[in-house]
């Protein structure tokens, strides 16, 4: 295609294995050093920041200054949407590295994809809102239902937060692990700091796993079982 978005360019700086491992260290939504991420990466800082001008320059990072530190992170949730479909079709075609992961079976349990639930609970809960009215599907997205609205107004959840976000609100995210839909857009974020606020699930140390207490397992149960 010679007009229109250069996706080569896109997939190059992508396709580079260091570059791979520093854009999926940062799935979990936390922002890490050049000296974090050179260490994910498994070269040098000199090169590290090499790869992280590329990736910045490129549009699919952004950078935090606090003091004289800098952070990195990814540039927005459409990056973190286009690594998590990468890794199911890399999945899927038998594109598999040696290294294990996400660990299983915990990250295939509970994981955290940016910013909201992923793994067999984040496909669990968005099954459970379709079944029940809450979601319904348009055109391969879904929608809040006025029964939706409801149930997230009841959760304590403001409305009006999420429809002004910039945002979708409601967005499917296909889930690499399991090859099936999982909530994302400023809902699922919302959903999943509901969980943390409510004391139901707590995020691993240095680590995309979501680990849910007894007491969040029964909760969630009664919410989206």
């Amino acid at each position: 295609m010679k007009d229109g978005p250069d996706i080569a360019h896109i997939a190059s700086l992508i396709g580079d294995p260091a570059r791979a491992n520093m854009l999926t260290a940062l799935m979990g939504g936390m922002a890490l050093t050049a000296t974090e991420l050179a260490a994910e990466a498994g070269v040098t800082k000199q090169t590290a920041s090499s790869h992280l001008g590329k990736l910045e320059a490129g549009g699919l990072l952004t950078i935090r200054k606090q003091g004289r530190h800098r952070y990195y992170q990814l540039a927005d949730t459409d990056v973190a949407h286009l690594l998590e479909s990468l890794m199911g079709v890399a999945m899927r075609a038998g594109h598999v590295r040696n290294r294990p992961g996400p660990k299983d079976p915990a990250m295939r349990h509970a994981r955290v994809c940016y910013d909201h639930l992923a793994g067999d609970m984040g496909i669990r809960l968005y099954e459970s809102l379709l079944k029940r009215g809450h979601l319904h599907e348009e055109a391969g997205e879904p929608a809040l239902t006025t029964a939706g609205r409801d149930f997230v107004t009841g959760l304590g959840l403001r409305l009006d937060a999420l429809e002004n976000s910039r945002r979708p609100m409601c967005k499917a995210c296909l889930d690499w692990s399991e090859r099936r839909t999982h909530l994302a857009g400023s809902l699922g974020a919302a959903l999943l700091d509901h969980m943390y606020e409510s004391g139901w699930a707590k995020r691993k140390p240095d680590s995309r796993e979501v680990v849910f207490t007894p007491t969040g397992k029964q909760a969630f149960e009664q919410s989206f079982g």
